[in-house]
């Protein structure tokens, strides 16, 4: 018994120390750390709603770049759409996109009484586009949403849904005083979270 105890309590601490904020000079791993930490984000379009032509417009998505737990993630943001959502018809005349995640959304901020906007609640900021993924991506992008979200599963068929990603060509973080960090694609995607 004891011994299944200190096995118990070993891997405890090493999935506390797996799961712990990476520290701010290391902006890619905070960047893959707070995207993989995150279950929505807001997406921001250049807008083709009559009335509002070519004005920001920001709208909050759900999202996963891999099932929960440590180590799992893949970097890349994915969305389950529908033609029938104002954005995703922005986006169709337009598919360029910014999409800030933030780790207000997650107990560490509200444990450290950190302020959404305070630096240190860090926040990604990713430029790109959104694109279709293709068949071969589809199971991926499927298992990662899917395992975070499970009542998408059943939304009604009819709307059309499809998976799509996020891709991500200038990544901004701020998780520091200071002002941002800038984090290339490529450092991004070779760090692990």
């Amino acid at each position: 018994m004891a011994r299944l105890l200190l096995l118990c309590t070993a891997s405890g601490l090493l999935l506390a120390a797996v799961a712990a904020i990476p520290p701010p000079e290391e902006a890619a791993r905070m960047a893959r750390y707070v995207l993989h930490s995150c279950d929505w984000g807001a997406l921001a379009t250049l807008s083709a709603q009559e009335g509002l032509r070519g004005r920001p417009f920001a709208n909050i998505f759900s999202l996963s770049d891999g099932p929960p737990g440590p180590c799992s993630g893949s970097g890349v943001p994915y969305l389950y759409l529908t033609d029938m959502e104002i954005s995703v018809q922005d986006l169709e005349v337009n598919s360029n996109a910014s999409l800030t995640v933030s780790l207000a959304q997650t107990p560490y901020c509200r444990k450290h009484k950190y302020d959404p906007q305070n630096p240190l609640c860090a926040h990604i900021i990713f430029v790109g586009s959104i694109v279709k993924v293709n068949d071969s991506e589809a199971g991926l992008a499927k298992k990662a949403l899917f395992s975070r979200h499970p009542e998408m599963e059943s939304w009604p068929k009819d709307h059309n849904w499809f998976f799509a990603k996020f891709n991500i060509t200038n990544i901004w973080v701020l998780d520091y005083f200071g002002g941002l960090k800038i984090v290339t694609p490529e450092e991004y995607y070779s760090v692990k979270p």
